[in-house]
C-alpha cells in the first residue's frame, strides 16, 4: 500500500482552485523559496503518514459544500514530489467522481522518458493544474528559489502538449518578479502556451514569517513589503490582457 507524508487539511480552501476546495498539503519540496510561507513542509519524512483510502474518506465527508464547481487539491511543499502516492490519490478520487487539482511548482520534474512516464499517468485523473511560474529568468529563478527554472518551463511545455487545462500562478514581489522587462517575458512564455486558461497574481505577504522564527531559519526578505496596488494593476496590465496580435 503506497503512503504518503501529509502535512496538513484545509477543509474550506477558497482559493486553491475553482469553487470550494478540499485541500491537502503534502510535506517535501526541492525549492528553497525566499518567500515561502510554509518552511514546515520542506522536509519529507515527517507530519502524518497516511494512506490514500484514509484521505478521501476524511474528503468526502465535505462533499456537501462543493457544489459543481468544487473538489479537492493537492498542494505543498511540492506535490510533485510524491508523485506515485498523488497518482494513486486521484486515481481514488476520479473514481468517486470528485474534480482533481495540482498546485504545483513543478521543480522534480524531469524532461526524461522515465519521468515523464510517471507524469501522464498522474494527468490521467488531473482535471486541471495550478502551476506557479516563479520568474522568467533562470538565473534570477535560481537565486529566488535555489533552483533553475529549465524543468518547470518543460513541465509547462509538456502540459499544452497534453492539453491539459492549466492556470498559471505568479507571486509578485517588490524589486525581484515586478519589473516590466520580468513581466513581458513571463507574458511571452505564457503567449505559448493555449492551454493556460487563467492568470493569477498573487501579491506578496509576509504572514509565514512566524513559521522561520519557529523553525530557526533566517527570514531573508523580513524587510520587504507588500507590493502597491498601482504595481499589481501593471503586473495585471501585462499579464492578463488579452492576447494582442
Amino acid at each position: 500500500m503506497v503512503q504518503g507524508y501529509i502535512h496538513s487539511f484545509e477543509t474550506f480552501g477558497s482559493v486553491d482552485g475553482p469553487g470550494v476546495r478540499f485541500v491537502i498539503f503534502m510535506q517535501g519540496c526541492p525549492m528553497r523559496c525566499l518567500y515561502c510561507h510554509n518552511p514546515d513542509t520542506w522536509k519529507m519524512k515527517v507530519g502524518d503518514v497516511m494512506d490514500a483510502d484514509s484521505i478521501v474518506r476524511k474528503a468526502l465527508r465535505y462533499r456537501s459544500y462543493w457544489g459543481k464547481d468544487g473538489g479537492i487539491t493537492v498542494s505543498g511543499g511540492e506535490a510533485l514530489s510524491q508523485i506515485t502516492f498523488v497518482t494513486e490519490l486521484f486515481k481514488k478520487f476520479k473514481a468517486e467522481g470528485v474534480h482533481t487539482t495540482l498546485d504545483t511548482s513543478a521543480g522534480p520534474y524531469r524532461d526524461s522518458p522515465e519521468y515523464i512516464e510517471l507524469f501522464d499517468e498522474l494527468m490521467k485523473y488531473t482535471d486541471l493544474v495550478l502551476l506557479d511560474l516563479k520568474h522568467s529568468d533562470s538565473k534570477e529563478h535560481k537565486k529566488l528559489t535555489g533552483i533553475g527554472n529549465e524543468n518547470i518551463i518543460a513541465c509547462a511545455k509538456h502540459l499544452n502538449e497534453l492539453n491539459k487545462d492549466v492556470w498559471i500562478r505568479h507571486v509578485l514581489l517588490p524589486g525581484i518578479t515586478d519589473s516590466e522587462k520580468q513581466l513581458t517575458d513571463l507574458r511571452a512564455i505564457i503567449d505559448k502556451l493555449p492551454n493556460v486558461k487563467k492568470v493569477e497574481i498573487l501579491p506578496y505577504h509576509s504572514l509565514g514569517v512566524h513559521k522561520y522564527e519557529s523553525l530557526g531559519i533566517e527570514y531573508k526578505l523580513k524587510d520587504l513589503e507588500s507590493p502597491s496596488q498601482e504595481s499589481i494593476n501593471i503586473a495585471c496590465k501585462i499579464l492578463k490582457a488579452e492576447k494582442r496580435d
